[in-house]
């Protein structure tokens, strides 16, 4: 036993001096998990005391559970869950599916010019500040006379009171994410189709297969594997709310509250009102451990159905 042990650490440690630069273009990336994930999972104690800057971690008061009284005992809470999960459900699917047919149509096209231009154009929204696009927004649906409404008005249509009708920012906030969000991620779809082998899209052709039964039976069965861990991985997030685009779009507008505050704005507002640092610890550790179940559990639903396209 000990000579295998032995044995794989100098494999191992031969295959590092044989490739030293790929490990070396490691350490970024192993560097920021270590400061930005692992470092601050000392911080997860704020959750259970009564946090004192001038004590500190250690020395503050030991409180138990009773910061994740104020969120679990709010009158909001299952509103606010329900509004988190939904938008996250809607944000997941359809951008989902929005990249995945902007991933089959940039295959299709041939000039490489056109779709150059046309990726990066698609692309852009994506790098855009949640701070701009919050200022498109409120040109479009906010203010005296929102520009949605000179549209509808010239084709007859009567205006709406876009900032009073929280019924309708479920469905706004949705495109808006499509839009901003779509175009990255049918690169990730589009890198995996170009990795799929010519010749079974060959031998499909010789076949007299057409376009639209090369895509269904060849390209989307064989892209189902990216599409499942990319939408594991979005799992994971589910209980987080976008705080930055909620709040850059939406704002303190209470009226809109009912459809559109998620347990990050919640919590948000909270600390400027109880300045309570150990509450928003509790949230945020309740978020990272029901994004753990819930990635757990979406995962073993997919082995069930289909083992390589499982995270683990």
């Amino acid at each position: 036993m000990n000579y295998q042990l032995n044995a794989g650490k100098r494999s191992k440690w031969r295959h590092i001096t044989q490739n030293p630069f790929l490990y070396v273009m490691a350490v970024p990336g192993l560097l920021f998990f270590l400061v930005f994930s692992y470092f601050p999972i000392y911080g997860i104690m704020i959750a259970f005391k009564d946090y004192d800057f001038a004590k500190g971690i250690t020395g503050s008061d030991w409180v138990g559970f009773r910061n994740f009284d104020y969120f679990f005992t709010s009158d909001d809470f299952w509103n606010i869950l329900r509004n988190t999960l939904l938008l996250n459900v809607l944000f997941i699917v359809f951008t989902t599916v929005a990249a995945v047919l902007i991933a089959l149509m940039f295959n299709e096209i041939r000039n490489k010019y056109f779709k150059r231009i046309s990726q990066s154009l698609i692309f852009l929204p994506y790098f855009m500040s949640w701070i701009v696009i919050g200022m498109i927004v409120q040109s479009l649906f906010g203010g005296e006379e929102p520009m949605i409404n000179v549209w509808l008005q010239n084709i007859g249509m009567e205006p709406v009171n876009w900032m009073f009708e929280s019924s309708l920012w479920p469905y706004i906030l949705t495109v808006i994410r499509v839009w901003q969000g779509a175009g990255y991620l049918s690169i990730i779809f589009l890198a995996a189709i170009t990795g799929i082998s010519e010749d079974l899209y060959e031998a499909a052709r010789i076949d007299g297969a057409s376009k639209l039964q090369i895509v269904t039976r060849i390209t989307l069965p064989l892209l189902v594997p990216t599409i499942m861990i990319m939408t594991l991985l979005a799992v994971g997030k589910i209980f987080n709310g976008d705080f930055a685009m909620i709040y850059a779009i939406i704002g303190d507008n209470s009226m809109l509250y009912p459809t559109t505050d998620v347990i990050d704005t919640f919590v948000f507002r909270s600390m400027r009102q109880l300045h309570d640092f150990g509450m928003s610890s509790a949230v945020g550790l309740f978020q990272s451990i029901m994004g753990l179940i819930f990635v757990i559990a979406a995962n073993w639903v997919t082995r069930r159905v289909s083992k390589e396209s499982a995270l683990f």
